[in-house]
């Protein structure tokens, strides 16, 4: 299997093809940075190419930027990104834009070096590969962004009737609760959706909005 390393690190680099060739991996070349990158796919492209994400010039997301223009003139050509840190937005771009044969691995994973392969391979044959640290964050994240799932049932009910457009006294009398207990039902439900009190917003058309969205 044939495949191009990009790093701006020569010692990262050369190690990378190195473990690469001692794994059964015909490494075709080797870039600085996106624009290397990009050319070494256009002269011969390989299975797979390996690449930093932050490089030259700027160090933000060189790396992507150049696997979306790869994608662009080789669609069959994988790409594993690596990364130093845990960078949510990117994997998220890479599941949005990327259909298949895409990966991102934090670099620490590359010291196992049979399951560094074995993903490699997993991209090269049209497989999504995402590290376990960032699957992690993202269902983390998922979650942050669900608000209805940190409503409790009867908070929940609450918020139901709302949509009906039950007064607070109303919904007392259907609850059977108190309408000071409803208010407080309701301040619980403005919290958990971040609907803090402005002066031309009205949070309870706002909280309606957000549960009819979610439904």
């Amino acid at each position: 299997m044939r495949v191009v390393v990009a790093d701006d690190a020569v010692l990262f680099r050369e190690g990378m093809a190195r473990i690469l060739t001692e794994v059964g991996f015909e490494v075709t070349g080797q870039a600085r940075n996106g624009a290397e990158l990009i050319g070494h796919v256009r002269r011969d492209a390989p299975d797979v190419v390996i690449t930093d994400l932050r490089m030259p010039p700027n160090f933000a997301d060189e790396g992507i930027e150049a696997a979306a223009e790869i994608r662009s003139f080789a669609p069959n050509v994988g790409v594993m990104l690596l990364s130093q840190y845990v960078e949510v937005h990117h994997a998220l771009r890479l599941m949005d834009e990327f259909d298949g044969a895409v990966g991102y691995l934090l670099k620490d994973r590359v010291s196992d070096l049979s399951a560094f392969a074995a993903d490699v391979r997993r991209v090269a044959a049209g497989q999504v590969v995402i590290d376990q640290e960032l699957v992690s964050r993202l269902v983390s994240r998922r979650r942050e962004r669900d608000p209805l799932a940190e409503l409790t049932d009867r908070e929940r009910q609450v918020l139901a009737l709302m949509a009906q457009g039950l007064t607070n006294a109303a919904l007392s009398e259907e609850l059977s609760v108190s309408v000071k207990t409803v208010e407080g039902y309701i301040h619980n439900v403005f919290t958990k959706f971040g609907l803090q009190p402005r002066e031309r917003d009205h949070r309870r058309v706002l909280a309606v909005l957000q549960f009819l969205r979610q439904q």
